[in-house]
């Protein structure tokens, strides 16, 4: 059949253009009308023979895709503990590319690669492009941290190297890095530093070279282990000296210096309510009835700007730091602890500078008036969450005077709470509620217990407050028309939300929003639906991996979580420097009347600080996340063989990861679902028993056995808890399954089942569910 050349030269482009994406026929049919290709039925031959010629491929309803085979690619490698891997490309919304063990040129984790497809994937049939890694562009990992084993003396001689060290990380742990005599000369079993030299390559493929630049200390230490994972991430520990020094030169008390041009609201009853264990306290509140039966509400933020200034020693290694970073026994904070606990801190009793946002709020919910101003503030009751709830309960019993004294205030500012939450869910905010679990430690740093958290209202209802002084002044600003700090979550990809709508499909669940233009109140619809109901946790694990991940911008896209148009962070400048940076613009803009050279000076400034806090907000959620891992996992080490109730939280190809009532995770392998032999489908995320039709998937309540618990590995592995079976029916039904799963199951150096890829590990399982907003 002939062909015009031009129309297929056209279609063709089209995809290459976009090689990741799919297209329906429509949308192809939309952009050659616009680029005046030719006609509808001219654009359905030229499908045909793009397809027949291989060019492009097809799930046979009406969606193309460019085939992929001897394309050249450029991603991030994710190296697997089995020796294989898989890339991921720039454009989020791409699979990954699978590379067999042969073929990853010794790329290591979290390298940057160019990539060759040697074989094309195909989307509707969940295979993985595969590829060989043709170049390592550039080293990630610079640095690994882990334990040293000495050589012996002939062996030094030799290899002139004194020693190797293995890293702690489960993605480098088959290499050994051997280190040489330049560097520092730790002790046998020391957690210790490296700087890499030499990477794997043909000669040397399962070790690399470096030098001891830092030890940490001897692994059975106490906190050595916290800090072995604080220095893998990179986080800042040391202050240098220039900032303490500044720090030091900081008057513990407000001066009279300080308060001018300041408005003195000393008199009026603001407070902080924070955690029973709190130190820092940045944010306090006030509340009262206005005669038009309106609410004022005051948050008052401790003005860490006037004390930090730009580009003083202070204020760069906050930048560098972006975050405090709390862990199980202590902080790591943004700020020394003489501002962090002291001059910048919200103390009872003592009086404060502060930024303040004032609102009026009308009992329906709308901010009918604002002021954003510096003043001078006393905290009158460092009050607790704990105690707050105690007081909304009615119960009065062995409280403080502030508590019987603000009583009614604290009342009325949960009444205002539940005005503001309503106007929230109107406006479509998705609200996800998780319990928040509390590791335990000794003075050992071992895990005693496992406390869970649910948030009362007093914690609510500070959320509240500060998100619409959030709103506030990020909408104040962006109608000042400046450059600004916004905190944005953006709207999620049409693709990734059609996929979730045709999973929600098959719940029964109809759902009639325009993918490509969801708003968020369409989810927040879903949500509601699933309530109570079977398929109320995977559906919201589902939906949460569709979202994108929060982060700044220097650009107001909008929080599509929380249904907000404008949206900034300002209520936390002692632990993040976004909030600082906030306070500073506010401060100069005010101070110079919105000069233009100060717009510019803070045009120039705001990408970098927007990259720089995103990234290192994400280094401390990591670490945080680490170090719990870490613990859970050493709690749970003297209880192998117990058996619990547990829910199942996620479902893979490889099997399913399981949670217990105190948060605690780990994984069913495939392996050791030994009743049956178990196929996954990706469409529902179940896995099912092909003898039984026994189903498996997410939110289901089940009984497990805690079979093992590698602490190093910071890895939890269960079984089924079984108490029918007699012991040797099982032993002979586990080795047949086993088999069998192990054979089917792509976890085992076959290419795995398209998107299963970034779970294959608990963290990368844990960001992929987290993968929605903070905010």
């Amino acid at each position: 059949m002939a062909q015009n050349e031009k129309v297929l030269a056209g279609v063709l482009e089209i995809f290459r253009q976009n090689p990741q994406r799919r297209f329906r026929v429509d949308q192809i049919e939309r952009i050659a009308r616009h680029d005046r290709l030719g006609t509808f039925t001219e654009l359905i031959k030229a499908l045909s023979f793009l397809e027949h010629e291989k060019k492009i491929i097809t799930d046979g309803r009406g969606q193309y895709q460019l085939q992929l085979e001897n394309t050249i690619v450029e991603g991030v490698f994710r190296a697997n503990d089995k020796g294989f891997g898989f890339v991921k490309l720039d454009d989020e919304n791409a699979d990954d590319i699978f590379i067999p063990r042969d073929f990853t040129n010794y790329a290591i984790n979290n390298d940057r690669v160019k990539v060759k497809i040697t074989v094309g994937g195909n989307p509707w049939n969940n295979r993985s492009a595969d590829g060989e890694v043709l170049e390592v562009l550039e080293h990630e990992t610079e640095t690994i941290v882990g334990e040293f084993t000495p050589l012996s003396d002939e062996q030094v001689k030799i290899s002139h190297f004194i020693g190797y060290v293995v890293s702690s990380n489960k993605k480098l742990h088959n290499y050994r890095v051997f280190v040489d005599e330049n560097g520092l000369i730790p002790q046998m079993g020391d957690m210790v530093k490296v700087s890499i030299k030499n990477y794997p390559n043909e000669e040397n493929p399962d070790s690399m070279t470096g030098v001891v630049i830092e030890v940490i200390g001897n692994k059975n230490d106490p906190g050595v282990d916290i800090m072995s994972i604080v220095s893998a991430h990179d986080v800042r520990v040391e202050w240098p000296k220039e900032a303490m020094a500044q720090a030091n030169n900081i008057p513990d008390h407000v001066t009279e210096s300080d308060k001018a041009g300041r408005v003195d609201i000393t008199d009026q009853p603001v407070v902080t309510i924070d955690g029973d264990d709190s130190k820092d306290f940045d944010d306090a509140v006030v509340l009262w009835k206005l005669p038009n039966g309106n609410y004022h509400l005051g948050v008052h933020i401790a003005d860490v700007a006037h004390y930090v200034k730009e580009k003083t020693p202070l204020d760069q290694e906050a930048f560098a730091r972006g975050n405090s970073t709390y862990l199980v026994d202590r902080v790591i904070p943004m700020l020394p602890f003489r501002l962090s606990n002291g001059i910048c801190s919200l103390n009872e009793g003592v009086e404060r500078l502060v930024l303040s946002c004032d609102m009026e709020i009308t009992p329906e919910g709308e901010r009918v008036s604002y002021k954003i101003y510096p003043a001078v503030i006393k905290s009158h009751g460092r009050m607790t969450y704990n105690k707050v709830n105690q007081v909304l309960s009615g119960d009065m019993t062995g409280l403080e005077d502030k508590y019987v004294k603000l009583q009614d205030m604290l009342r009325e500012m949960a009444d205002l709470h539940d005005i503001l939450y309503r106007k929230r869910h109107e406006r479509g905010a998705i609200d996800f509620e998780e319990p928040e679990a509390k590791i335990i430690v000794d003075e050992q740093g071992k895990p005693v217990d496992i406390v869970l958290h649910e948030r009362g209202i007093a914690e609510k209802m500070i959320e509240s407050f500060m998100l619409i002084a959030n709103e506030t002044v990020a909408e104040d600003y962006y109608r000042k028309h400046v450059p600004f700090l916004y905190r944005v979550h953006e709207t999620p990809d049409g693709e990734r939300i059609k996929s979730f709508f045709e999973f929600c499909s098959a719940f029964g669940l109809n759902i009639k929003a325009d993918p490509n233009k969801v708003k968020p109140v369409d989810l927040q619809k879903v949500v509601t639906k699933t309530l109570g109901t079977p398929e109320e946790a995977v559906v919201q694990t589902i939906m949460l991996r569709s979202l994108k991940q929060a982060h700044y911008s220097e650009k107001a896209l909008g929080h599509f979580g929380l249904a907000a148009k404008y949206y900034t962070h300002f209520t936390s400048p002692i632990r993040r420097y976004s909030d600082l940076m906030v306070h500073r613009m506010i401060h100069e803009y005010a101070d110079n009347n919105f000069d233009e050279e100060i717009q510019k000076h803070f045009a120039d400034q705001l990408p970098e600080a927007a990259e720089q806090t995103s990234t290192q907000e994400r280094r401390s959620i990591d670490t945080e996340r680490e170090v719990n891992d870490l613990k859970m996992t050493e709690f749970m080490a003297d209880r192998v063989g117990d058996h619990f109730d547990a829910v199942v939280s996620s479902v893979t190809s490889f099997g399913m990861f399981i949670q217990l009532p105190n948060t605690v995770e780990g994984l069913i392998h495939i392996t050791n679902l030994d009743d049956d032999f178990y196929s996954f489908n990706e469409k529902t995320l179940t896995l099912t028993g092909r003898g039984t039709h026994r189903q498996f998937k997410i939110g289901m309540p089940i009984k497990v056995t805690l079979i093992n618990a590698n602490v190093d590995q910071h890895q939890l592995d269960f079984e089924l808890y079984d108490p029918n079976a007699p012991k040797h029916e099982r032993s002979e039904r586990n080795d047949r399954f086993k088999r069998r799963n192990s054979r089917n199951n792509a976890s085992f150096g076959r290419r795995p089942y398209r998107g299963q890829n970034n779970r294959n590990d608990r963290n990368g399982r844990r960001n992929n569910r987290g993968r929605g907003f903070k905010h």
